[in-house]
């Protein structure tokens, strides 16, 4: 009996996705090699969430030690507030199960486990995918440096602008929702009596700010999504205006005016998303995390749905021949999208509920007390096992 040759896999971005899946499909045996644009990963971004039905798959790739040391726990103490204090309810930091497995996490800290665990010259910086085509056995991607890279498939995990994009769905822009975040980062011992290891969201008329700690709680990340008429960069770097920021949320809560008379520089961040696509995969060439879902932030889920989508993908792909790639990475999209989608709308309407004037702040406060459920079903979700399920159906 002849041994499947192993596949060989390109993917197109190294962000938390792009890594995610390098680590997910090299598990499952395949040869895989990561083209970052940028000259070098590098400490770019700031907090993101890692929550439960992320961190689950996360653990059982081996990252679970590593993460745990460079993530800051957060848990019981995590409340939404009214903007002058007052307590609207907790928010859920666990599954179904009561786990408590929800970490803040400075971006740089996790892209470094992700890319740590991959092979030397498993990924390669200073590479600007601008073409892409197939035949019926082999993918091919073009950069702009002049070299061409072939496969037996590529995953464009290339982000919001995706240049690949394009060739699997039409192409279309990308929408801004009329908001812009302000984020940074302030020590910790800057501040004499926060709560450690706590997520607190401050909701007012049409803004919302929220803080949690990361890097092992010796930092607080905090964001502040203020209304704009004019679009706003999407950007993880672009520099923000440290008075405008303070002069959004000059009347709130004390919590929130002292911390933020402790932030010196600030980056700011426009908020665009996309509609549901109707498709992922052509082909060798399939999308995954924000090429494939792109949705605002207000779950926290993009980082998390795109582990989500590496485990699915390596999962379809473990042990397969060449000639069975199409057909799995069809599989993979009829089994992801629709979670997806489903996350990408509700990430929409929970802005509405943070930041849209109900006829009533009760109205407003029920819908947030009322979402505990949703989020405990959205962490217990399993991929991995949902995965397995679908493979052994097919």
């Amino acid at each position: 009996m002849s041994k499947v040759a192993k596949l060989r896999a390109a993917v197109i971005g190294g962000g938390m996705g792009g890594l995610a899946a390098a680590n997910a499909m090299m598990q499952r045996g395949l040869d895989v090699t990561v083209f970052e644009q940028a000259a070098a990963l590098g400490e770019v971004g700031a907090g993101i969430f890692v929550y439960p039905n992320s961190l689950r798959q996360l653990e059982r790739m081996g990252f679970g030690e590593a993460l745990a040391q460079v993530g800051a726990k957060v848990g019981p103490g995590s409340h939404y507030n009214r903007m002058d204090g007052s307590i609207v309810g907790n928010i859920t930091t666990t599954d179904s199960a009561g786990w408590n497995g929800m970490y803040g996490m400075h971006r740089a800290d996790i892209l470094n486990a992700l890319a740590a665990a991959l092979p030397p010259g498993a990924v390669r910086t200073g590479h600007r995918a601008v073409d892409f085509s197939q035949t019926a056995d082999k993918a091919t991607v073009r950069f702009a440096n002049g070299e061409t890279f072939e496969v037996d498939l590529v995953v464009a995990a290339d982000g919001i602008n995706s240049v690949l994009q394009p060739f699997v769905v039409e192409p279309s822009a990308p929408e801004y929702s009329g908001f812009r975040a302000y984020r940074g980062l302030v020590s910790r011992d800057r501040l004499e009596s926060w709560p450690d290891q706590t997520h607190q969201v401050w909701m007012g008329e049409g803004k919302h700010f929220m803080v949690f700690p990361v890097r092992s709680g010796t930092l607080l990340n905090y964001v502040g999504f203020v209304p704009t008429p004019h679009e706003t960069i999407e950007s993880w770097s672009a520099i923000g205006d440290r008075d405008e920021l303070a002069a959004s949320f000059a009347d709130w809560d004390p919590r929130v005016t002292n911390l933020l008379s402790k932030v010196e520089s600030c980056f700011w961040w426009g908020l665009f998303d996309r509609r549901p696509l109707e498709n992922w995969t052509n082909g060798r060439l399939t999308l995954l995390g924000d090429a494939a879902h792109a949705m605002l932030p207000h779950l926290g889920q993009g980082a998390n749905q795109a582990v989500e989508d590496a485990v699915a993908l390596g999962v379809f792909l473990e042990g397969r021949s060449n000639d069975e790639v199409p057909a799995m990475l069809r599989a993979y999209d009829n089994l992801r999208r629709p979670r997806a989608s489903m996350v990408q709308t509700e990430a929409r309407q929970n802005g509405r509920r943070y930041d849209t004037l109900y006829d009533s702040v009760e109205q407003r406060d029920a819908e947030i007390r009322d979402s505990a459920a949703f989020r405990r079903s959205l962490y217990d979700y399993d991929i991995e096992a949902v995965a397995r399920s679908a493979v052994m159906a097919a």
